[in-house]
């Protein structure tokens, strides 16, 4: 469905202002309270307008990939901070880098979201991927010997990945 120029002004300026006899003056109707409210109730109007409000929303919304670039560049030192500083000859506005604290901060932001480089996070793994293991072979045990039975010996492994 396609809007005419006068629906797509009407939409538009109904964006800005939520108002729709104001947004049926603006583009032009003769009878702006009547017409506003008519055209919020055709659905290719609303639908524009729904679309419209969905795009304004998600370029306002940053991405989790900004999210994490940014956090990167407090981390590095590559963002800088705007500080006023006032002396007793006048007000100075200077960049500086983030203070150790915030870098530290956005580094564990940054570690939440790659959990493979927690030493807990990969012994667990650790873990998961040898019960995988005793089950496909048990699974394999089944269809070879039509027995179900399988024993496997587990050694258990210190803190460290070498068992010691």
């Amino acid at each position: 469905m396609k809007l005419s120029e006068k629906q797509k002004r009407f939409a538009d300026e109904y964006i800005k202002t939520g108002n729709a006899t104001q947004s049926a003056k603006v583009a032009g109707y003769k009878q702006p309270h009547v017409q506003g409210s008519q055209n919020l109730e055709k659905l290719s109007v609303k639908t524009y307008i729904d679309e419209k409000l969905e795009q304004l929303a998600s370029e306002r919304i940053m991405s989790a990939q900004q999210a994490l670039e940014l956090l990167t560049k407090i981390a590095k030192g590559e963002e800088k901070e705007t500080v006023i500083v006032g002396t007793p000859d006048g007000v100075y506005e200077s960049k500086k880098e983030a203070d150790l604290k915030t870098r530290i901060a956005a580094i564990k932001e940054i570690l939440k979201r790659y959990p493979t480089e927690n030493p807990l996070t990969q012994a667990q793994i650790r873990k998961l991927e040898a019960e995988a293991d005793i089950k496909e072979a048990e699974a394999k045990a089944v269809k070879e010997n039509g027995s179900g039975s399988l024993t496997v010996n587990i050694v258990p492994f210190g803190d460290d990945a070498d068992g010691s």
